[in-house]
């Protein structure tokens, strides 16, 4: 599996590669439905996908990563360096989605481990994400992987109950 950031260039969400990433997103159309971010989740347009990314890439504290594996877009990941909560000392994984199609194939493993250890390179000691509190087959995947829940609140987007999660990142000795 190969990750590759995308970066926030003009053209970077056009084209055959917004085309991919819409389709990984119509491909889970379970999580879709649950998270209400797009409004038909059956009928998700690459226009609303290059709206919702541009806000990400926009951010300096954000990194978009796009995981291939032979030459197709298989996952993605969006992270944030920092917490808008300045009191929040971690990084965050704001989105890992891997293409429905290629679910308990070990990239979604593989890619949480890849944006763990860049973190841990970076030297920062632990790590976050939100799960919506109505998709336990997320909070059974992180939890599996090591990620702890350490509080529950509302996301700060759209107010949908979530667990928090954390794991810390040990350095690797």
């Amino acid at each position: 599996m190969i990750i590759e950031p995308l970066r926030p260039a003009a053209d970077a969400l056009t084209g055959p590669l917004l085309h991919e990433i819409t389709a990984l997103h119509s491909s889970n159309l379970t999580y879709q439905r649950l998270s209400g971010d797009f409004p038909d989740p059956g009928a998700i347009r690459p226009e609303q996908v290059a709206a919702s990314l541009a806000g990400e890439l926009a951010d300096p504290d954000t990194e978009v990563l796009l995981a291939r594996a032979r030459g197709q877009l298989v996952g993605m990941a969006i992270t944030l360096a920092h917490h808008p909560d300045p009191a929040d000392p971690d990084p965050w994984i704001g989105l890992l989605m891997v293409d429905a199609g290629q679910h308990r194939s070990g990239y979604g493993r593989r890619l949480a481990r890849t944006v763990e250890e860049r973190f841990r390179a970076a030297g920062r000691d632990g790590i976050r994400l939100a799960v919506l509190e109505n998709n336990p087959e997320a909070l059974a995947f992180w939890t599996a992987l090591g990620y702890e829940v350490i509080d529950h609140r509302r996301d700060l987007q759209q107010g949908r109950p979530c667990a928090v999660l954390r794991k810390p990142l040990e350095s690797a000795e």
